[in-house]
Parts: structure tokens; sequence; C-alpha cells
């Protein structure tokens, strides 16, 4: 996509940005909406995270004193999932104050947000405020998509919309190779020094649900429906930027975002709750819940048999189903859900009357990688701040 177009597009958006909020202002909020930057007053936090390099598919960034030299230090990864940003002002509004207070409390080194984010009306304008929102942090943060941005797995908007984020300094999206499904398959690494990965964080577009174009492809049933999967190119391109980086930094661990759960993470619930499920005692649940079916897809395309046999990755963060918050340890794997940080989505009080938000799973998620390699997966709920 032309970059001429994209700063275009960026600076006439932002002046319509601007426009109606000032009319919000003249009409006491009778007109228009107050804007995601205007409505929360974000604290910006002081990172002494840099990018050190960057290319079509990854980017490398550390840890760096005012020299510029590398520190081997532990590091905080935020991750949040389906704010479902929509057009109701109030609750836009909580959503995003509850991030804020979250990433100001936590001062993360890294946000990453999997998937469901910006689902309004105008989608292309609250994702530049959105992204406008996020560079007050200070903080470097990147996305992926769900299923349901864009309404498309692979097309003009969805591309717009990834880059108009990808034009802000601390978004850290890249948008892949084009010979991939969808948008957003990339690599982020986290050095602990020039020659060491601390670790690296695989990021995918995990689509939206299978039609006939994907059974054609696949050579899938003709009754084979429901959410997509990690696509066989996908999985290839996974396997090859694993051994690449090997090739040139020796072993490393590394985590996978996504949206859509892989099947895996069914076998730790059963198939009905009432309202909660209960676990099956497949695993070992670390923390959370489950209220609802795992929404993966009903075809299993052998990503995590890859995951296994090349042996980095140790742990997989999903977002897509709100109200299952646990995470659970299993063949020496972490499965995660990121907590879901929106108010605008279905959550455990019109689903199941539960309606004591402090019961509720809203809030983010925290990885702490310590120097030594190790890492501690935890959760802080939004109603710390109720």
């Amino acid at each position: 996509m032309n970059k001429l177009y994209i700063n275009f597009r960026k600076a006439a958006d932002l002046c319509l940005i601007d426009a109606e909020d000032a009319l919000y202002k003249a009409t006491g909020g009778k007109a228009f909406r107050k804007n995601i930057s205007e409505s929360v007053n974000v604290r910006k936090i002081k990172s002494n995270v840099k990018i050190i390099s960057e290319d079509e598919e990854s980017v490398t960034i550390a840890k760096t004193d005012k020299d510029g030299n590398i520190l081997d230090e532990n590091f905080r990864i935020l991750s949040t999932t389906d704010l479902h940003v929509g057009d109701d002002e109030k609750r836009r509004i909580k959503t995003f104050s509850m991030l804020e207070k979250q990433i100001f409390s936590t001062k993360p080194d890294l946000i990453v947000f999997t998937g469901d984010i910006i689902l309004s009306k105008y989608q292309h304008l609250d994702t530049l405020e959105f992204a406008r929102f996020m560079e007050k942090t200070g903080v470097y943060w990147t996305i992926i998509f769900g299923n349901h941005e864009a309404r498309e797995n692979k097309g003009p908007f969805k591309r717009l919309i990834y880059e108009l984020m990808k034009s802000y300094p601390h978004c850290l999206i890249k948008i892949g190779r084009e010979d991939l499904p969808g948008y957003g398959n990339f690599v982020i690494n986290i050095l602990k020094s020039r020659t060491e990965i601390q670790k690296s964080l695989f990021l995918f577009d995990s689509g939206r649900s299978i039609n006939d174009e994907i059974r054609k492809k696949y050579s899938l049933p003709d009754d084979l429906n429901g959410y997509d999967f990690i696509r066989p190119e996908q999985i290839k391109w996974y396997r090859e930027k694993i051994r690449e980086l090997k090739k040139y930094y020796g072993f490393f661990e590394s985590f996978i975002y996504l949206h859509i759960p892989i099947p895996e993470y069914a076998q730790f619930i059963e198939k009905e709750g009432h309202p909660e499920f209960k676990f099956t005692g497949i695993g070992k649940v670390i923390y959370g819940h489950a209220y609802e079916t795992v929404g993966c897809s009903d075809y299993n395309s052998g990503f995590y048999k890859a995951i296994k046999e090349e042996g980095s990755s140790k742990a997989m963060f999903a977002g897509h189903d709100h109200v299952n918050d646990f995470c659970v340890y299993w063949d020496g794997f972490y499965f995660v859900y990121s907590n879901c940080g929106g108010y605008e989505t279905y959550d455990l009080g019109d689903r199941f009357g539960i309606y004591d938000e402090k019961k509720w799973p809203q809030g983010v998620t925290i990885t702490d990688i310590k120097k030594d390699g190790s890492f501690e997966i935890s959760q802080r709920f939004n109603s710390l701040y109720l």
C-alpha cells in the first residue's frame, strides 16, 4: 500500500477526529462523542526499551542503557484481549480508563493485544484514536487481529488499518509475508545481549471462519464449518523462522500469541458448564476459570505438533473466549488465555447473571521474564480499581 497515500489518509483522518472533538466540546457532548485519547488521562511511563533492528517480518528489541548498550534485565509483558471497542461512549471510556490504570501500575516493557480490539462503526478513525492513546503511554505495543475486525481475511481495508497503526513510532506491527494467510504474522525478538535472545514472540493472524475457499484449498470436508485455524503455510513459516534464528543465536525460548485458541485448549474443560465449566484434570491448572466452551476450530492443523517438534515455544496466549481466563500447564507447555479487557462485549453479568464485577475476569495478563530465562505468568483484575 502506497506510503504517500497512508500518510495523507492519516493526516486527513486526524483532522476529522480533531474537528469532531472540538464540536463535542462546543456542544457539551451532544454532537459526536469524546475521543479515546481525550477521554482518559494517560500517564507516561519511562522506558529503556529500544528497537535494535527490523525487517518486513520481524523486529528486534532490547533494554539498553543511555549509551545504547544492551542490558540483561528482567522483562515484563502485559497482554490483554477483546476490548471490543464500539460505539457506547460510557463503556469505551471505562475500558480505556481501566487499561490506563493497569499499564501505569504494572509498568510493562511491552504490551500485546490479542485481537478483537476496535470494532466500532468508523473503525479506521478509532484505530487512529487507539494508536494515539497507546503512544501516550510511552511503551512499545503491538496488536494482532481477531475474527471480528475488518470483516475480511485479507483485503485493502484490513491492510489500511494495519498500515495506520504501523505509522506510529511505538507500534511494533509488521505486515508480514504477503504469501501467508492474513496480515501480521511476524516475530518480536527480545535480546539479552547482541548474541543472545531472552525470548522471541511469534504472532499469528488466526483468521475468521472456514469458508468454501478454505475448504477447497486444503481439501477439507464440505460440511466442515466453524472458526479458522493456523494454516499449513503459517506452520511452515514458524518452523523456518525458528531454525533461522537458531542458526544465528543458538537455542532460544519463545511464546506464541494469537486470537483463536488452538484445539488443544478444549481438552482441559468439560463440554458442559452450569454456569462454570469443570476442569477435566488434564494438565495442572495454574489459575483461572472457564465459563464457556473453547471457541477453537473443529479442524486440527497440527500446529501444536510442530511446536513440540521445534522445541522452542513454551507458552501460548490466546483471546476470543471472553469469560475464560485460565492458564493450564500440560505437556511442558502453558496454555493461557489473555484476560479480556473490554466492557462492550458479553460478560458474566449478561451471560450468567453474575453481576458482582469483583468476580469478572476483565483485566490483564502479566508475563515476567527473569534474567535466568525463567518466567512467571499471572493476572491482574480490573476489580482492583472499582
